[in-house]
């Protein structure tokens, strides 16, 4: 009699915590041209950094809020930090204000969650134990706690350019993140809020909970100015004269396979390989419909393990609309150097009748190239033999393969 039991299928246990990752700044006084988040401290981003840390906190959904229009870039980095996991991560755009932006977010915590966790981005080397402590403070008991530092300077009160006295700093302590509440009490605190405050921990006190405080971490200094931005880097960025490692790491390179298809029939002039083709049908699409850059894209995206073209430059984001193969290849390059990974090579094959690439084709290697920074693709070209939707003159097709490497 076989004694064989089939083993039970894996179920992801339904998450007891969320984090709540506020990303949606715009980074003004950081003065980097960007949103804050999305500005790098090494090689990868200060969200990234962020998430790496979140990513210890176990079996917890995690929710980006990020600046409208800029979901695509956070998603990258949510799936970067959580090795392209999609089942215990999203993001929902942020609102004008920190306060707003949180009331997103608690929006998209699933029903069952018991916990919320609100961590700025902005704090992107905070500790792991930090959310440890904040958790192990709400299972105590307690409706909200949130991470404080003392205090070391002398305070002064001052007016009109007068030192008017001395606080007590033994009274004193500076708040971080993340701040921890009951998820019962957080969202009742969010719906019945008329004031707008500058951190959760005083919404929550507003509604008259009382708020416990644990050990913050000096690491989890908040990065505002560029002098923070320099100090993150030198404490992320290994000092030159430090000790470097002989050992070999074990860093593969990945492999991605992507294809794409437009049909003929779109407006103005035929783009395709990156090059314009005068008086060629042009294809229809969301951008320009050129089937080889896409199909690139996706190979790329895919070797990464970044998701695909829907997720970066689908129709909800108009901002690509009519967007050209350089316009899509140097953001994929970038989004790939976030990642920590280089391009290889690229080699896509077109299947179409027309326009015929022979004359162009080193043309278009080169336009490709350039435009993933000098990374060498290879491209041919058949026809089928008038079988199918290329055969007949209907549309193109590509099919790229694509190489990444760990930098």
């Amino acid at each position: 009699m076989p004694t064989d039991v089939a083993p039970e299928p894996l179920i992801t246990p339904v998450p007891r915590i969320a984090v709540i990752v506020v990303a949606a700044g715009s980074g003004t006084r950081l003065g980097a041209g960007a949103p804050k988040a999305f500005v790098g401290i090494d090689q990868h981003t200060i969200l990234r950094h962020a998430l790496d840390r979140v990513a210890q906190v176990d079996g917890a959904q995690v929710i980006v809020v990020a600046p409208a229009g800029r979901e695509g870039d956070a998603l990258t980095d949510l799936l970067a930090a959580f090795q392209g996991a999609r089942d215990l991560v999203t993001v929902v755009a942020g609102g004008e204000t920190r306060q707003s932006s949180v009331a997103a977010g608690l929006a998209a915590v699933w029903p069952d969650v018991e916990i919320v966790l609100v961590h700025d981005a902005a704090r992107a080397l905070t500790s792991p134990d930090v959310f440890a402590r904040i958790i192990a403070a709400i299972d105590a008991g307690a409706a909200g706690a949130i991470p404080v530092l003392p205090v070391i300077d002398t305070i002064k009160r001052v007016a009109g350019g007068e030192i008017l006295g001395v606080v007590d700093r033994s009274l004193l302590s500076a708040a971080q993140t993340p701040q921890g509440f009951r998820r019962d009490i957080l969202d009742a605190a969010y719906r019945d809020a008329v004031t707008d405050f500058t951190d959760d921990a005083a919404v929550v006190a507003e509604s008259g909970h009382r708020v416990v405080a644990v050990d913050g971490d000096p690491l989890a200094f908040k990065i505002t100015t560029a002098a923070d931005l320099d100090r993150a880097r030198s404490l992320v960025t290994p000092h030159p004269h430090a000790p470097v490692s002989l050992a070999p790491v074990a860093a593969l390179p990945r492999v991605g396979v992507g294809t794409d298809v437009h049909a003929f029939g779109g407006e103005g002039t035929l783009w395709l390989a990156g090059l314009e083709w005068p008086g060629e049908q042009p294809l229809s699409g969301h951008s320009d419909g050129d089937a080889v850059a896409h199909a690139i894209v996706d190979a790329l995206l895919a070797a990464a393990g970044l998701g695909d073209i829907g997720t970066h430059f689908g129709t909800d984001f108009p901002e690509y609309a009519g967007a050209h193969a350089d316009v899509f290849l140097a953001r994929t390059r970038a989004l790939l150097g976030e990642a920590g990974l280089r391009i290889g090579n690229v080699s896509v094959q077109v299947q179409a009748n027309k326009p015929r690439f022979a004359a162009r084709r080193t043309e278009a290697e080169a336009a490709l190239s350039a435009a993933l920074g000098g990374a060498p693709v290879s491209v041919s070209a058949t026809t089928t033999d008038g079988l199918g939707f290329t055969g007949s003159g209907d549309g193109v097709a590509a099919f790229a393969v694509a190489l990444v490497v760990p930098v």
